[in-house]
């Protein structure tokens, strides 16, 4: 029977090769891959998971939950990956909006989650970061050789919730042919070969840890060193060993900031892949200077996998996410109407192809409401195409501020700002106010011991800018809020500076 992901890869499997390196010792082979995974996928099958079905796991990271995933693919089963930060009320939300047959959750949560599972017909386990559980105990009665379903391109894979910060979260479709033809573009533009050894200190929750770095991982027969997390003295150690890095910004601006970074510490490197959040273009300087490598740079998002990514050969520029992927069609457009821009123009990113998911899972309208007719998704993110090619993110669409009449744009008026000395990063949002609609608002992280006030940084913006993108307000904070991948989260901003421009504020 054809499984059209886990035929893939396992064809890129050599049996007796490193596939995971645990920072304790652990070690498992392709093989006790192939094995463990028909193990875990004939007791989903034995639990009554049908092909169809979704099964929901909010566990630590591991080896085994990675396993997890993939006997899901073999079952047929729709992999439904839930944040380990999500409180019991949004569960309860995720459980009775996909109405998963199993959960699996961590051993210590069954109590709180078990009343919820349960009120929507759905069996519990337990997976722990150290391969204990319920889950692991009933697997090892079950045989390793499984007769993996038969999955098509078409059909679905994985359910991905979005973050949510602009109503209830959307479940985001995606299928086999979607995670396949992802990796396949990514493991042949980054050039992975069985030689790799990759650091993932990333979470397997979201579509960069378990996709991008598995699935690469995977498809390649290369090896993983998979920590539970970012911890710049143990990914410093490992660059001995390791040829490639997948990270999100935080890891860089730590890394930068570690006196261990040195030439001769990132010397058997490869390739080093920011993404999940824009890198400052400080960051991607710095880095380089230290090491002599330039961070590569790309751009996805959950609905589509990756998009975009820097060149492997040929220029990394600092503040661009490169040039669409094989098989990957990109424009922009105005938002109102659709009309496609020409380059240089900043408009609304749209996408096509078979990375793409298949719609949001049962939201037809909305599904509807995100596609043109020519079946390009509108990303929501705002950006432009410069003259050689290279794709610029400026922001969301929701980000966007409009202050009397005019429309801003964030980045523009965050790359003036961050250029100052002094000034570590900085968000640019628009709150309400009487007059303007919006308030331009910029909220600045210093560097320590600088000085710099709110009339510093206006004063020099002065003559950098035109008089309606300059900030109303500069206002100081020690970090900027951010969620689990990196990404600053100016809803909470927005939240929380709401009544700046009110009467008697």
């Amino acid at each position: 029977m054809s499984n059209h992901l886990f035929d893939a890869i396992r064809a890129a499997a050599t049996p007796e090769a490193v596939f995971i390196e645990t920072g304790d010792g652990r070690r498992w082979t392709y093989g006790d891959m192939i094995a463990l995974s028909g193990q875990l996928a004939g007791t989903l099958a034995a639990r009554g998971v049908r092909p169809g079905d979704r099964v929901a796991v909010q566990v630590e990271k591991s080896p085994e939950a990675l396993m997890l995933y993939l006997a899901c693919v073999r079952a047929g089963a729709v992999y439904l990956p839930l944040n380990t930060a999500y409180t019991l009320a949004e569960l309860d939300y995720f459980i009775g909006d996909a109405e998963p047959s199993l959960v699996v959750i961590s051993p210590g949560a069954r109590e709180g989650v078990s009343p919820i599972a349960g009120k929507y017909g759905a069996h519990v386990e337990t997976l722990d970061e150290a391969g204990g559980g319920s889950l692991l105990e009933l697997a090892a009665d079950e045989e390793t050789d499984f007769l993996d379903a038969e999955r098509g391109p078409d059909d679905l894979a994985a359910i991905l919730y979005t973050s949510g910060t602009t109503g209830r979260s959307k479940g985001a479709m995606l299928t086999h042919d979607n995670l396949l033809s992802n990796a396949l573009a990514l493991r042949d533009h980054w050039r992975f070969t069985r030689t790799d050894r990759l650091i993932h200190a990333l979470p397997i929750f979201h579509t960069h840890g378990l996709f991008v770095a598995s699935n690469v991982t995977l498809l390649s027969g290369s090896s993983m060193y998979l920590l539970p997390k970012f911890d710049a003295d143990e990914v410093l150690r490992l660059m001995a060993e390791a040829t490639v890095m997948m990270g999100v910004p935080t890891f860089y601006v730590r890394l930068v900031q570690h006196p261990g970074l040195t030439p001769a510490a990132t010397a058997g490197m490869r390739l080093f892949v920011s993404g999940s959040a824009p890198l400052l273009a400080e960051t991607h300087r710095s880095f380089s200077e230290k090491t002599g490598h330039a961070i590569l740079e790309r751009y996805g998002m959950t609905e589509t996998n990756m998009n975009t990514s820097n060149p492997y050969d040929g220029d990394r520029i600092a503040g661009t996410v490169g040039f669409p992927l094989p098989g990957v069609s990109l424009r922009v457009t105005e938002p109102e109407t659709g009309r496609p821009l020409p380059a240089g123009e900043t408009g609304m990113i749209e996408v096509k192809g078979p990375n793409v998911f298949k719609g949001y899972w049962r939201m037809p309208e909305k599904t509807a409401a995100e596609f043109r007719a020519d079946g390009f998704f509108i990303t929501g993110d705002l950006g432009l195409i410069d003259a050689r090619g290279y794709v610029h993110i400026v922001g969301r669409g929701k980000d966007l501020v409009i202050s009397g009449g005019y429309n801003i744009y964030p980045k523009e008026v965050e790359t003036e700002i961050d250029g100052m000395p002094g000034i570590v990063e900085s968000a640019v949002i628009g709150v309400p106010h009487p007059d303007f609609g919006e308030g331009v608002t910029a909220v600045v992280v210093r560097q320590k011991g600088a000085t710099l006030d709110e009339a510093a940084v206006l004063a020099a913006l002065r003559d950098r800018l035109a008089r309606y993108k300059q900030p109303k307000r500069v206002l100081f904070v020690e970090d900027l809020p951010r969620n689990t991948m990196g990404k600053v989260q100016k809803n909470v901003l927005r939240e929380s500076y709401a009544d700046l421009y009110s009467a008697g504020s």
